[in-house]
């Protein structure tokens, strides 16, 4: 089979596309031939070796795939042959097969494509967490989301939504907002024109944000931090600026603020049973049409060098999908 694998820290371009036996599936394991393997921005972090997990080399970027089983080990009794289903497995799906403990793998709904349930697991997953289990959104609370257009930003729009929120979507661009717009957001802030602070305060007339949604960090997180409303929350989704801020403490204090760390990874393990209810919850709603889990671009494994450095660059609004 072919696999995108990292045999060193290094760019895309240094990611080697290799032969390797087929995997069989010891007990508890199923073998997935990939369908579809989703990219998100921590694969641009990971292969050089700047992400919180650092897998024994070789690897392949690539957390999150969808696909068809094809074979099970001895004690697997929830899937067969043929079933169509997802699986977060931290890295490695960037492939045409993998072998993946049973437990990992959610049934994938018949209304579902595969690129869409691709995408689905880690950026939604995230945002789910995020807002229910971790911020305990309510309806008629306004959320802001920085980063708006890419993966984790546009799932926040439509959970934020669907939860009943108004959503003010913060990008850099006209055309992010735009794309937001499409996707739910009320209101939009372009924070490459208008100041990011004033920004939230006109929009929240002055009383500011209950929730505040950030994957970007940098300069941006303290702007919008100061535009928190009165016992507002803030969530600390992930870096993709680059840099990792440091906020003054008084800014909390000042509000009466919550700061909350979302690791969505460590808790799908802390908390399985968790994690598959939200799990069954996104696959309704994307069922039901109510997610877009929508899908910016497909490659080939091939030219997955050209998507990862697309992701880095924020060209990307939505998902990028390689297909094996």
């Amino acid at each position: 089979m072919k696999a995108l694998l990292c045999t060193h820290y290094g760019t895309p371009d240094e990611l080697q596309l290799a032969d390797l036996p087929d995997p069989a599936p010891q007990p508890g394991e199923a073998v997935v031939r990939i369908e579809a393997a989703a990219l998100n921005f921590f694969d641009t972090l990971i292969i050089q070796g700047k992400y919180q997990t650092k897998p024994a080399f070789p690897f392949s970027p690539s957390a999150e795939f969808a696909g068809t089983v094809e074979s099970v080990g001895a004690d697997v009794t929830d899937f067969k042959p043929g079933d169509r289903v997802l699986g977060f497995t931290g890295y490695g799906a960037a492939r045409e097969k993998i072998a993946v403990p049973a437990k990992l793998l959610t049934p994938i709904p018949d209304e579902l494509d595969f690129d869409r349930a691709a995408g689905l697991c880690v950026t939604y997953g995230t945002t789910l967490y995020a807002l229910k289990n971790r911020a305990h959104i309510e309806p008629g609370e306004t959320l802001a989301v920085l980063g708006a257009s890419g993966g984790v930003g546009l799932a926040a729009i439509e959970i934020g939504k669907l939860m009943g929120a108004r959503v003010i979507a913060c990008a850099s661009s006209p055309d992010k907002l735009a794309f937001a717009r499409q996707h739910g957001a009320d209101e939009g802030i372009d924070y490459a024109a208008e100041d990011l602070k004033e920004g939230l305060r006109r929009i929240t007339g002055g009383k500011g944000v209950d929730v505040i949604y950030d994957p970007v960090g940098g300069a941006y997180a303290e702007a919008a931090l100061r535009a928190i409303a009165w016992e507002g929350r803030f969530l600390v989704i992930g870096f993709a600026s680059g840099e990792i801020p440091k906020v003054p403490l008084n800014l909390y204090l000042l509000k009466s603020a919550n700061v909350l760390g979302v690791f969505w990874g460590a808790w799908t393990e802390r908390d399985p049973d968790g994690h598959r209810a939200n799990t069954a919850q996104l696959l309704t709603w994307a069922a039901e049409g109510r997610l877009s889990s929508h899908v910016h671009a497909v490659y080939p494994l091939s030219e997955a060098a050209v998507a990862l450095k697309a992701i880095a660059e924020r060209k990307v609004m939505g998902k990028v999908i390689l297909r094996p």
